[in-house]
């Protein structure tokens, strides 16, 4: 780096010389190449080239080498928030009140039987569990809760909230939040007989008159907004006014932004499957990392377990089939009837069986999901599917791409034509279910809401990953520089 003098001298003027003639030109130039200083400044000039090729071929930064005698240059920080937010940022808007706030407050009313104000309580985590006590290491009790599993839409909106990347100045966002809190704004109608299609519409309708009002979602026709709904996406798409749940996916406005629900459409590629909400979340890292290798060293006393009930109105019930068989090899399985409510309101037995078991049985619920699946796994042990629709092509960014390193499937056909579950699941060795059951509880962190509003220190976890895998997509969306309308 050149320096320059405090006090620089004049410039000087330069006289226009005479028109030179030529041979006097011609000499004096030969006189000037062989005088001795030029030749010697010749010499350092070439040596200085020959240096800097040699430096440039070398496997070498140049950042490491510095003029001699000069200051070294200060290091360039990037301030933390632009680093960790490489991926993106989102803004999240200010929906009106009456579309989240004013549905939380009337909590009372959400269903037709009960209140669900307790399930709602401690930002939508629910009740602190009881009744664990001696069943998780102590100190882990505080991060145990009665979660419900249609809590999504309100966890997500807290994390989101409080997010390090979330921006206040939409131009500068990559993806944009929609807080509406559509699962809980329709299970009001779900069941009631009095209810109608109207009814079940009506809160998604006004969400999207306002949300296409927007100039950022007339901008890109939705492609990059996004919103978490709370229940599966079949409670969503209603064909017909007779037919069960609302057309909320199926209105002008929503076919370009992306859903996060806890059963997807595998054919619809803007619903997203993230993990049902269990009941752990963590406090810190070393939460994880404590609940983690308490699973790993958990004695297990029983091959498989099931816990769930009989659906006497379907045809065929496998379910029922599942709780019959694992009730005639109680030597070696464990299982928790969940006929009526027991098991509804949260219940340590569920939780002691899934620690105490290596497989856990995972039929399809109502539909072909289950939150019993992502219960079993935060308990480390390995869950045995009969559908694969159960989780194979609901979960891609939470769970593993190779399903037979953490999982067992045995087709439903085959187990009502008599194939024995013990038979099959006493066929893998110690160390093949010691195998799958570490797959299992490496990807625990990633099944798990934590309960910080500012996320972990340094563990990403289901919310993590499903914010970082919609800003990956919109990116992918302006690289493609394809849309639809």
């Amino acid at each position: 780096m050149l320096s320059i003098s405090e006090h620089p001298s004049k410039e000087p003027q330069l006289k226009r010389p005479k028109s030179p003639d030529p041979l006097n030109s011609f000499n004096s130039l030969l006189q000037l190449i062989h005088h001795p200083r030029t030749c010697l400044l010749f010499a350092i000039l070439a040596l200085q080239v020959m240096l800097l090729f040699t430096l440039r071929s070398l496997p070498f930064s140049r950042q490491h080498f510095s003029p001699p005698n000069s200051p070294k240059p200060e290091p360039l920080l990037v301030p933390d928030s632009e680093d960790r937010c490489g991926s993106g940022r989102v803004f999240v808007y200010d929906l009106p009140k009456t579309l989240n706030q004013e549905i939380l407050q009337n909590c009372d009313d959400l269903n037709p039987w009960s209140s669900r104000c307790k399930a709602l309580a401690n930002e939508g985590l629910g009740q602190q569990a009881t009744g664990i006590a001696g069943v998780v290491p102590e100190n882990l009790v505080p991060a145990w809760y009665w979660t419900d599993q249609f809590v999504s839409e309100v966890i997500f909106h807290n994390r989101i909230l409080n997010h390090k990347c979330r921006v206040m100045e939409p131009e500068s966002a990559t993806a944009f939040y929609i807080p509406f809190y559509a699962g809980l704004a329709v299970g009001k109608y779900l069941w009631s007989n009095s209810s109608t299609a109207q009814d079940r519409d009506r809160h998604c309708e006004m969400m999207l008159r306002w949300v296409q009002d927007q100039p950022y979602y007339k901008r890109s026709e939705g492609w990059d907004h996004f919103i978490t709904m709370g229940r599966i996406t079949w409670d969503f798409r209603r064909s017909n006014d007779q037919d069960w749940g609302s057309r909320c996916i199926y209105l002008p406005g929503m076919r370009n932004i992306t859903r996060l629900l806890i059963e997807r459409n595998p054919w619809d590629y803007f619903d997203v499957g993230v993990p049902y909400p269990t009941g752990f979340h963590p406090r810190s890292d070393s939460d994880v990392a404590e609940w983690q290798s308490f699973v790993r060293t958990r004695n297990r006393t029983k091959l498989f377990c099931f816990a769930g009930a009989k659906r006497g109105a379907i045809k065929n019930d496998f379910r029922g089939l599942l709780l019959s068989h694992c009730q005639s090899e109680s030597e070696s399985c464990r299982v928790v009837d969940c006929a009526g409510t027991k098991c509804s309101n949260g219940t340590s037995a569920i939780l002691e069986t899934f620690l105490d078991s290596d497989f856990c049985l995972q039929p399809r619920g109502d539909s072909f999901t289950r939150r019993s699946i992502f219960d079993c796994m935060v308990a480390g042990s390995i869950p045995v599917f009969f559908w694969k629709r159960t989780a194979y092509i609901q979960y891609e960014w939470f769970l593993p791409g190779e399903p037979e390193s953490y999982s067992v499937y045995i087709d439903r056909n085959a187990v009502t034509n008599g194939t024995s579950i013990k038979n099959v699941l006493q066929g893998f060795s110690r160390e093949e279910v010691e195998k799958m059951r570490g797959k299992v509880i490496d990807y625990i962190p990633k099944f798990l809401y934590a309960k910080p509003e500012d996320g972990l220190e340094s563990v990403k976890d289901a919310f993590d990953i499903a914010l970082e895998g919609v800003m990956r997509r919109f990116k992918e969306h302006g690289e493609w520089g394809f849309r639809w309308k």
